[in-house]
Formats: C-alpha cells, sequence, structure tokens
C-alpha cells in the first residue's frame, strides 16, 4: 500500500507530531518507518513537548519482524559454512585480502576496524606462512580524544602483536561532515614487511581470482 492510501495513519501522524512527539515515537505508535512519518509531517510546525524520562519505546511489528529474519539468516549462514576445512580457510583467507589487502609489491598489509576479520587475518597469515613473529608490525589509526593505550591493548590481544612491535598511532581529527560515529578502538593495520610472503599470497589471490566463473567469456 502506497502513501495514498494511508490517509489516516497520515493523519494521526499529523495530529501527534502537532502535539511535540518526535519522528521516532510516532514511527514506533503507528508501526511505519520514520522516513514515512518525516514525509507526511513535513509541513507540520513542530514545538518540542516535555521529555519522557525513562521512558523506552518498544520495538513495533516491523522491527519485530526484521530482527527474526536477521536472527534466522545469521542461523542459516552458520550451518553452511560449517566448520572450514584447511584448503576453505586456504582459499577463505585469500580472497579475504584480495579485498582488503594491500597489493603493492615487498610487504603484507591488511587493514580493517572488524577485530572478527583481523584476527581471522593474524591466524590465517601465521598458519600458512613462515612468519619471524619479531618482524610483524601493527600501527592504529584513531580519532583524536579516543584512548589510544586502551586501542593498543585491545588490538594487541586481537592480533597476537605485542604492544611494543606497534608503530605510532595515526591521530585523525573528526570531521563532522564525513561521519558522526566513531570506532572505540580505531582501525588496525597489520603489515609484515617480506616480498616473498606477499608474492605468495598474490599468487593464491591470483589462482582464486582465475576461476571460470570470473572471467566472462
Amino acid at each position: 500500500m502506497g502513501y495514498r492510501g494511508k490517509v489516516g495513519e497520515q493523519t494521526k501522524a499529523r495530529e501527534l507530531r502537532a502535539t511535540g512527539m518526535t519522528l521516532p515515537e510516532i514511527a514506533h505508535e503507528l508501526g511505519v518507518s520514520k522516513s514515512s512519518v518525516s514525509l507526511w509531517v513535513r509541513n507540520v510546525e513542530f514545538v518540542p513537548g516535555p521529555r519522557r524520562r525513562g521512558r523506552r519505546l518498544r520495538p513495533n511489528a516491523l522491527q519485530l519482524r526484521k530482527q527474526a529474519e536477521i536472527d534466522e539468516l545469521l542461523e542459516e549462514g552458520r550451518r553452511r559454512i560449517g566448520e572450514l576445512s584447511e584448503r576453505e580457510f586456504l582459499v577463505a583467507g585469500a580472497a579475504l585480502y584480495a579485498g582488503e589487502g594491500a597489493k603493492r609489491d615487498g610487504s603484507v598489509l591488511f587493514a580493517n576496524s572488524d577485530p572478527r576479520m583481523m584476527a581471522f587475518f593474524a591466524e590465517w597469515l601465521r598458519r600458512f606462512f613462515p612468519i619471524e613473529e619479531s618482524r610483524l608490525r601493527v600501527r592504529i589509526y584513531l580519532h583524536e580524544g579516543l584512548d589510544l593505550e586502551a586501542a593498543t591493548t585491545f588490538w594487541a590481544e586481537v592480533t597476537g602483536v605485542p604492544a611494543v612491535q606497534f608503530g605510532r598511532g595515526y591521530r585523525a581529527r573528526p570531521d563532522p561532515t564525513i561521519r558522526t560515529n566513531k570506532h572505540e578502538f580505531g582501525c588496525a593495520y597489520l603489515q609484515y614487511s617480506c616480498s616473498r610472503t606477499h608474492r605468495s599470497i598474490m599468487g593464491l589471490v591470483a589462482a582464486l581470482l582465475s576461476w571460470r566463473g570470473c572471467n566472462p567469456g
């Protein structure tokens, strides 16, 4: 049903907006999306009402269906993947590096803000290549105002690289025009300076991308 078929909800939304209710509150009350409410009440003068202290909005039917679908598909994904064999782990790591790793010759470099990806790659690198642990380096990209010491401790645990092997962290000035949220522990860059290891990884990537499905025609 389109917006034209929701005259009753539109009218109710406008009435609620006039009482000082916020867009999320109206969306919850009517069981519709906030974007729909925003469209319906765009011409209604808004005077904020008194704050409802301690009030927690219960999820509406749409939110409940969305979360149920997410939970269902997460479980389905776990079932479909199951336990990775040694070969599957090798291929998965090559695919991850193909998407997130540095391609320039001479050094293995993998960066991400997701600790699961960083832990996966660090384990993969150690599993399939003769790594000299003392040559591993990590550098952190972190917004100003966030705790660099806490971030260092966090990424040292994730990657298994001692904090003494971390380079100087890069402090970024937050730009409100780009994003409003920040990663608490920033983005980590894991580096291993070894041209042979990098070339070996790129050989795996090349083999992966030479699969017939990646070459149309």
